[in-house]
């Protein structure tokens, strides 16, 4: 359905719901789409910021480009110290919102994969501490498993509202679950 309807993947309609459903981006906003390779993520999101908004992809990989002026892509590592700088050189001014659909490369070890996907998690935490406007929101896609309570307590440390969701279309028994993080508090937590 994804191809059918022109979108690069099936996680477009996760991040539509997902929006529909917690209202973090709007019309105008500046968007910072972390892990956004192969680009469906940014497509939405295109499409909610409209024509006045900014959206910014960031991946490890080269993203095919997207044919709107307001819509740019950098290829840098999240987990890189450097790389909150080289996305603020990017923005038309601080974001509204950081996305995060990264997911780590699957080794078939869940404690491994789990973790992985939290130190992804915790990266995306750590880039809207130096981009994110206060009360901007955030959205984080992680793995299920042992370390997810303290990563909410984290996220809760820095939002005024945190929620846990699952998309309807994520699929069934997929430990998938995104966090919603909306009223950045902008404080640095050690």
């Amino acid at each position: 359905m994804a191809k059918r309807e022109g979108w690069r993947s099936r996680a477009a309609f996760k991040l539509m719901q997902l929006n529909k459903r917690y209202d973090l981006m709007r019309n105008g906003d500046v968007v910072v789409d972390l892990g956004a390779a192969p680009g469906g993520w940014l497509q939405a999101a295109r499409e909610i910021v409209g024509g006045t908004g900014f959206v910014l992809g960031v991946d490890l990989q080269p993203i095919s480009k997207l044919h709107y002026d307001n819509v740019a892509t950098i290829v840098a590592d999240i987990t890189n110290i450097g790389t909150p700088a080289a996305i603020k050189e990017k923005l038309p001014r601080d974001a509204d919102v950081i996305i995060s659909d990264a997911a780590p490369s699957i080794s078939g070890v869940w404690d491994v994969d789990h973790a992985r996907s939290i130190e992804l998690a915790k990266a995306a935490i750590s880039i809207a501490e130096k981009v994110l406007v206060p009360g901007g929101g955030l959205l984080i896609k992680v793995f299920q498993g042992d370390l997810l309570d303290d990563f909410l307590d984290e996220v809760r440390q820095r939002f005024e509202f945190v929620k846990m969701s699952k998309p309807l279309a994520s699929r069934k028994g997929s430990a998938e679950i995104y966090i919603i993080g909306k009223g950045f508090k902008q404080i640095s937590v050690v």
